[in-house]
């Protein structure tokens, strides 16, 4: 299933579900996060099954709604891409390999070059602040396997207010195999990164993230069964 949280995506959900379609037989399903124009309409219109949201949950909420309805109508495998149009549909078959083939449990579609310097900034403070050896740390264009789409849809991600370094932190944690692909990018058909649109935001979202992080929410691996130390009656 192909999960696409919007909020006032009129002017290009339709066209990004349009070419979802074109490009795959999976099902596409919008969550609608309380968008105050035709955004629900549009996406109804252009195939997609719509998940009003009835009060704004942001950009994991929607995913999260989006996960455990997938969940609940039997999927394996879960897409999530943005509406906006950055997203290719013609890469999606590039994240899927390797959840086939069992060499990952999420693929993450990167593509660097795209990053502003205020992103490059984030990317590179949370790298040293996590451990995690990724690139892209904020692609929304990702695939997650059954494991992953459970775990992401549990109580334990309710929290996050953002679908990257805390998703991949509890990823992390659960000893959970994130594996990059490398994919391109267009620009934004309208308007800007709602996170990264101002030196502010990015403080205040550098800052709330920063705090996931130093709570120790998904940092951390937990040892398996196999791993833990066993004690001598």
């Amino acid at each position: 299933m192909v999960l696409i949280p919007a909020h006032n995506e009129a002017a290009t959900v339709g066209r990004v579900v349009a070419e979802v379609r074109r490009s795959c037989d999976y099902p596409v399903v919008v969550i609608d996060d309380c968008s105050t124009d035709a955004t629900a309409a549009v996406a109804h219109g252009a195939g997609a099954t719509v998940l009003p949201l009835p009060l704004q949950l942001g950009a994991w909420g929607a995913i999260q709604t989006g996960l455990r309805y997938a969940l609940r109508h039997g999927c394996r495998i879960a897409i999530t891409m943005d509406a906006d149009g950055q997203h290719q549909p013609a890469f999606l078959k590039d994240l899927l390999g390797p959840l086939m083939t069992n060499r990952a449990d999420v693929v993450i579609g990167a593509f660097p070059p795209r990053a502003s310097p205020a992103r490059r900034l984030a990317w590179g403070y949370f790298r040293w602040l996590t451990g995690l050896e990724l690139e892209d740390i904020t692609s929304g264009l990702r695939a997650y396997n059954h494991d992953a789409m459970t775990l992401l849809a549990s109580r334990e991600a309710s929290l996050l207010d953002y679908q990257d370094v805390g998703v991949l932190l509890i990823l992390h944690r659960r000893g959970l195999r994130t594996l990059e692909v490398p994919v391109s990018m267009q620009p934004r058909a309208q308007g800007g990164s709602r996170v990264f649109a101002s030196w502010w935001t990015v403080g205040r979202y550098m800052l709330e993230t920063s705090l996931l992080c130093i709570a120790r929410v998904g940092y951390g691996r937990l040892q398996t069964t196999d791993e833990r130390p066993r004690v001598k009656p």
